[in-house]
This record gives C-alpha cells, sequence and structure tokens, in this order.
C-alpha cells in the first residue's frame, strides 16, 4: 500500500540532518556516567579491599611494641571486657591476629562470611569501650570525644561499609548462561 504521505521538495528528511552535537558538558556527563555505571559495579570488592587494607595495617601494628597509637587504649578495653581474664599482652596480641585475619579475608575475599562475623563482634567490643572506660573517651564537659573516643567513634563509617558488603555478598547473583 503506497504511503499517503508524499515529501514535497525542499522538506528535509530528519534522518538526513546531521547528528546534533553535545556540548562539552552533556559529553563530560555521558562519560562520567558510563565510568559511574561501571564503578557501581565493582564498589563493593573496592571498599573491601579499602577496609581490609586498614584493618591489616592496624592489625599488624600490634604485633609491634608502641607502633600502634591506640595499644594502650586497645588493652584497656580488652581487660575490661575480659573481665581481667586474659593478660594485657595476650589481649594485645589476640588483636593483632584478630585484625590482621579479618583485613586478609577482606582483602582476599576467602571465607568472607566468617570474617564480616568477625568484623560486627570486634566492633561490638569496641564501640562497648565507649560504656566501659568513658573516663578514657569522654571529656568531663558534655558528650565531647576524647582522642580515643574519636577513634572509636570514626569506627562507624568502617561499620556503614561493612554493611554494605555485607548485603553485597549475600545478594544472590543471577545465574550467567555459558554458550
Amino acid at each position: 500500500m503506497p504511503s499517503t504521505f508524499t515529501r514535497t521538495a525542499g522538506t528535509p528528511n530528519p534522518a538526513d540532518r546531521p547528528p546534533a552535537r553535545l556540548s562539552p558538558r552533556q559529553t563530560l556527563h555521558n562519560r562520567l556516567t558510563s565510568h559511574a555505571h561501571r564503578y557501581t559495579r565493582i564498589s563493593p570488592t573496592v571498599l573491601r579491599i579499602c577496609v581490609g587494607l586498614i584493618f591489616c595495617w592496624f592489625g599488624v601494628l600490634k604485633f609491634f611494641p608502641r607502633a600502634s597509637a591506640a595499644e594502650d587504649f586497645a588493652v584497656r578495653a580488652m581487660t575490661e571486657l575480659t573481665l581481667g581474664l586474659i593478660p594485657a599482652q595476650i589481649s594485645l596480641c589476640l588483636l593483632a591476629v584478630l585484625e590482621t585475619t579479618i583485613g586478609l579475608a577482606f582483602i582476599t575475599g576467602f571465607l568472607l562470611r566468617y570474617a564480616l562475623t568477625a568484623f560486627f563482634l570486634h566492633m561490638t567490643g569496641v564501640f562497648l569501650s565507649l560504656l566501659l572506660l568513658p573516663d578514657d573517651t569522654w571529656n568531663t564537659y558534655g558528650a565531647v570525644p576524647t582522642l580515643e573516643g574519636q577513634y572509636v567513634i570514626k569506627n562507624i563509617v568502617l561499620v556503614a561499609a561493612c554493611l554494605h558488603i555485607t548485603a553485597d555478598e549475600l545478594t544472590p547473583r543471577p545465574a550467567t548462561s555459558r554458550t
């Protein structure tokens, strides 16, 4: 059936028009958007490795006497948490092993679910130090944390990161078909 539309001379065909030029801002946005989509897929892995590096670094420091700025505070917190049943040097060694192991598991992804469980248990103990050692973590005039308190409170960011890592780890992956 012939088309009822007839083109008159001088009517431009839309397909014959050159493509519209994007402004530099639009092209930058398009490029950034494609990178953002690519990064969204790998962000849990990047986050997991970064948290792992931090944990490994801080854990390894605890193996060397006086290398960690938080060493004394960590020992006092462990002494309180264990009711003094574990000697200070053993507490510090246990913390070093725990933090280094968590860090290595995050970096490699090996036994990640166990490492996440250990991480959240460890963070529970870390945050309990705010209550168990109030003289060390809070200034006497209100809700102003000491340097040790700030050291503990900044772990909120690590907890948020590990919640994202946990959500990614527990999210089922779609089955890929092999052809």
